[in-house]
């Protein structure tokens, strides 16, 4: 077998532009002929995806899938919304989904290394639909749940994915008051189920923020502490999701209206696609002129 030099690896990155393991793989599988490795990179899809990969996938669409007691909540990002309605990019949304919740990876990067039952790693399966949408995709993140048998899941996306939620309530099985409250965290986006999840330090920050904020309104400083204290409880139900007035029937909170179901609100995870990522800043007619030069 032939010596798979750093010197030939880098050679292969420069004229497929695919990754390092990708390089070093198909090395190893061509016995280090590096023109039958560029063939090899080119029918797996990945030469031709790796010219992709300068480009930016902030569309895309987020997923919730419940097996039984395990849910899985992830995101697969693309270059525009068009390709995320695409009923192909769905479908490979949902076979990774169910990966996730056969294999139970640790980590993206170990998800992209599991094999399908079609004997392509997820990395691979992601290549291929490159090569066939034509669009970057890029496998950005995933959370695992499991819950008991006498707890509920709740799944909710919005808009076709635009945004997901998945909770997790335990005391009760009522399946369609965890979507309720899923519904409920779509809409408001808390950052916390409850004020136990609250940092000391967050809390000490918004106290002393509240705190100047009251006494450059004026107020006097014998009645700011008590002040503080109001607009910190109100501040709280902003974060906390247990608080909060349900959208459903703002006359109870969310925590009041799970204790009426015998539920109790203690996970949950919300996604939206692309949040935090990078967007295009170009519009449709600059993206065809740039084609066209």
């Amino acid at each position: 077998m032939a010596q798979i030099t750093a010197k030939l690896v880098k050679e292969l990155r420069e004229r497929t532009g695919a990754g390092m393991m990708d390089c070093k793989k198909a090395l190893v599988e061509t016995d280090g002929d590096i023109e039958k490795a560029i063939d090899y990179l080119r029918e797996k899809g990945i030469a031709k995806a790796a010219k992709k990969a300068d480009r930016i996938a902030a569309e895309g669409m987020t997923y919730v899938g419940v097996n039984g007691n395990d849910a899985v909540i992830v995101e697969i990002n693309s270059e525009t919304d068009f390709v995320a309605r695409n009923e192909g990019f769905q479908e490979l949304v949902k076979e990774i989904a169910n990966q996730i919740l056969e294999t139970k990876p640790e980590s993206v990067d170990a998800l992209l290394e599991t094999k399908l039952s079609t004997g392509d790693t997820v990395s691979e399966r992601i290549n291929k639909a490159i090569s066939t949408i034509g669009e970057k995709l890029s496998l950005r993140r995933f959370a695992v749940r499991t819950k008991g048998d006498n707890d509920a899941f709740g799944a909710y996306e919005h808009m076709g994915g635009r945004i997901s939620v998945l909770t997790v309530v335990e005391g009760t099985t009522d399946e369609e008051a965890a979507k309720d409250v899923a519904m409920h965290i779509a809409a408001i986006n808390p950052k916390y189920v409850s004020s136990d999840q609250v940092s000391q330090e967050e809390l000490a920050h918004e106290k002393e923020v509240l705190k100047q904020q009251a006494l450059n309104e004026g107020k006097p400083e014998k009645i700011v502490e008590k002040m503080v204290e109001g607009r910190l409880r109100k501040y709280l139900q902003e974060i906390c999701a247990v608080d909060q007035d349900f959208v459903k029937n703002p006359d109870v909170t969310v925590e009041e209206f799970l204790k009426s179901k015998g539920g109790k609100l203690t996970d949950f995870v919300r996604y939206e696609v692309g949040e935090g990522l990078e967007k295009r800043d170009e519009n449709f007619a600059d993206e065809v002129k740039g084609q066209m030069k």
